[in-house]
């Protein structure tokens, strides 16, 4: 008798959560496929969510109502949702004396730039971000090779 397995929660942490931790939720909720839930936040979250990321989301089709910017606190308490795995998108993020996980998750770091601080035309911002969800979808596609079974 197969058991079901469980869905595994992955945090996106970097510091403002507006930009790459906020894309990187969306996309490992649409390649997890059931399998990995998705969370992000920032250690010192700047409130909104970078209109440059949201348009990409929507031009890719992706929900976005449910995306927001938030603080790293509302996962590090008795409450929070269990996480799997925390990921760092940022060096200022990794660097960072970050709260005591619960259940001690598996950790690990990947240094994608900003997107939010490239590019001084819209097409300029445009490709920016393009490029850092394409790096982004590809360290999550190889981390679910690694991790998704």
């Amino acid at each position: 008798m197969e058991t079901a397995k469980q869905t595994r929660n992955v945090l996106f942490l970097c510091t403002g959560n507006s930009a790459r931790s906020i894309l990187s939720e969306a996309i490992l909720d649409r390649l997890g496929e059931g399998r990995f839930k998705a969370f992000s936040a920032g250690s010192k979250s700047v409130g909104r969510v970078n209109p440059g990321a949201l348009e990409l989301l929507r031009r890719r089709g992706f929900p976005t109502d449910g995306l927001r910017s938030k603080s790293w606190d509302e996962f590090a308490g008795p409450d929070a949702p269990k996480m799997s795995y925390i990921v760092t998108v940022c060096n200022n993020a990794a660097g960072e004396t970050c709260p005591i996980w619960p259940g001690h998750p598996a950790t690990e770091h990947w240094d994608i730039d900003d997107p939010a601080g490239l590019g001084e035309t819209d097409e300029e911002r445009r490709a920016a971000f393009e490029a850092v969800y394409a790096t982004l979808e590809g360290r999550i596609r190889d981390f679910l090779a690694r991790v998704g079974s």
